[in-house]
């Protein structure tokens, strides 16, 4: 099964950086600049066809990233997906703020490439990316 991966993010460089890093892992990834183009997105996809992870930033214009996890968390007829928010705002507050969004991890930008796997591979319940991704995470501490 391939899961279905939204990166959304208002710099492309990030969203061209998350992207190579979730499709190397076997995942199909879509992009959108901003919270709104995201929930568009969401809204547009046939039944059964829903996304399986979303990675937002939380500082976009038209709609940040705390508004978006909440009217996605709002909308009716979406199954629950996890969401990774993925930040430059590094205090407790930030990651506060996003799991009451309705966030279920939260890191700081720029993600380690093996942090970044590692949460997302967890949060799809992908046991083999997990197992690659934590043992570059491994490897990377030892080093």
């Amino acid at each position: 099964m391939t899961h279905h991966v939204l990166v959304i993010d208002d710099a492309a460089t990030v969203r061209m950086y998350h992207r190579k890093m979730l499709s190397d892992a076997g995942w199909q990834v879509d992009e959108a600049v901003n919270g709104l183009e995201a929930l568009e997105k969401v809204m547009s996809r046939p039944p059964g066809q829903a996304f399986d992870l979303y990675v937002v930033d939380i500082n976009m214009p038209k709609m940040d990233g705390y508004t978006f996890v909440r009217e996605l968390r709002r909308l009716g007829g979406t199954p629950p997906a996890p969401v990774l928010m993925v930040s430059t705002e590094s205090q407790m507050q930030d990651a506060t703020a996003a799991r009451d969004a309705g966030a279920n991890g939260y890191l700081v930008k720029p993600a380690k490439p093996a942090e970044l796997m590692l949460t997302a591979a967890l949060m799809l319940g992908d046991a083999a990316a997990s197992l690659r991704a934590a043992g570059k995470l491994v490897a990377g501490a030892s080093a």
